[in-house]
Parts: C-alpha cells; structure tokens; sequence
C-alpha cells in the first residue's frame, strides 16, 4: 500500500495555464519575438521553462536563460497568482493526511513561488514537504522528487510505498527515474491524448474521486 504521495503542481494541484501563457507573451514580446498558437504553449505546462524556450521558440542557451527570468519577473509578482485551485484537491490532500498519508509537493517550479501558491490556495497544512527548483535554473523532475524524499528521510525500502501524480510525461519519467509509480491526471487537458499512458503512468484518472478510489485501494 502506499503511504507516501508527492504531487505534481502546475496541472495536477492548481490550473495555472492564464499565468504562464500571459508571462510567455510577456518576454516573448519584451524580447520582439512571435508567440506561438495556444497549442504550442500548452506544452510548455511541465517541463523546465528554458527547454521549452529552446525547443518552441528557437532559442539557444543564452537567449532561453533571459527568456526565463523576464518569465519569472512578471509570474513572481502576478503570474503566479493568474491560476486557480484544481477543483476538489485541497479537500482530497485534506482527507488523505487525515487517514494517515504523508503528502509532499514536487514541482520543477521554483520553490520560493511554489510556497506562497500552496499557501494560497489551501494545499500547505497537509504538506509536509514543499519541493521544488532552487532560485536560479529548473530542476528536471527526477532531481526535484529526490529532493522531496530526501526531506522525508525516504531510503530504498520506502520505494514501492511512494506514488507520484502528475498530469505530464515528465512526471512519469521523472518518477521512473526515482524508482517510484506515477498516477496520470487528466484534470485540464495539458497533455496530448495517450501521453501519460505511452509513457508508463500505472493509472490515468480524470477526477479527483477517481484519483482518491486509486490511492486508498492500492
């Protein structure tokens, strides 16, 4: 059974899409650059914002980073409020500390902005752990959940009790890496019919419910 459940943010716990695409058109504008159709800047929900800036924009290493920090300049005033909770997952965290889970956060997101959003929006009392990138450069997703179980002193043997959620490929990849299973949710629609599913996810669900039926039965 599992007893451990580290949460994915953007797409799992709150819908951040009106933020981050605001704050994309922001530096792409600031830097003179087109900003690409919504269906490109879906996929930038998830992975590290500078590969996205070099994958979907063109951009090398330098011009990426800049991209990054006018991103960050805007989102850690406004962006990172332009977001609303997934609705009904406060009150699931809510229930499973109450029986007895221990939660933690894993985001790439960096964690001084991660903090203030749990905090918002009613996630921080049943988190024990808010993990994410430090201040300067995203962590890759397994980074951030190694770190997540460091600071709840997990070894080896806690493996198989450990489940992460996530709503992307690279929070199932990033979990594999980590030894650890991946519940895929499919909340928003961030990622592409079959991603989670191609890419190892144990279970995809769509609701919260289901979400809460997976984890207490397994």
């Amino acid at each position: 059974m599992y007893q451990y459940i580290l949460f994915d943010l953007d797409g799992t716990l709150t819908d951040s899409k009106e933020g981050i695409f605001n704050c994309i058109r922001h530096a792409l504008d600031t830097l003179g650059m087109p900003v690409p159709p919504e269906q490109t800047l879906l996929k930038f929900i998830g992975p590290p914002l500078q590969d996205s800036f070099m994958e979907y924009c063109g951009f090398d290493r330098e011009q990426a980073a800049e991209a990054v920090r006018i991103f960050r300049s805007r989102y850690s005033t406004l962006g990172k409020f332009e977001n609303t909770a997934a609705p009904g997952m406060a009150e699931l965290c809510a229930r499973l500390k109450e029986r007895g889970y221990v939660l933690a956060l894993a985001s790439s997101k960096p964690e001084e902005m991660c903090v203030p959003i749990c905090e918002k929006f009613g996630f921080a009392p049943s988190l024990d752990v808010i993990a994410g990138s430090p201040p300067t450069g995203d962590w890759e997703k397994a980074d951030v959940i190694r770190e997540a179980m460091r600071r709840l002193g997990l070894t080896e043997e806690d493996l198989p009790r450990v489940l992460m959620v996530g709503d992307r490929k690279f929070d199932v990849q990033g979990a594999a890496a980590c030894g650890i299973a991946c519940v895929g949710v499919e909340f928003f629609g961030y990622a592409a019919s079959g991603e989670l599913h191609e890419a190892g996810a144990v279970a995809v669900v769509r609701t919260p419910e289901e979400l809460e039926t997976y984890i207490l039965t397994h």
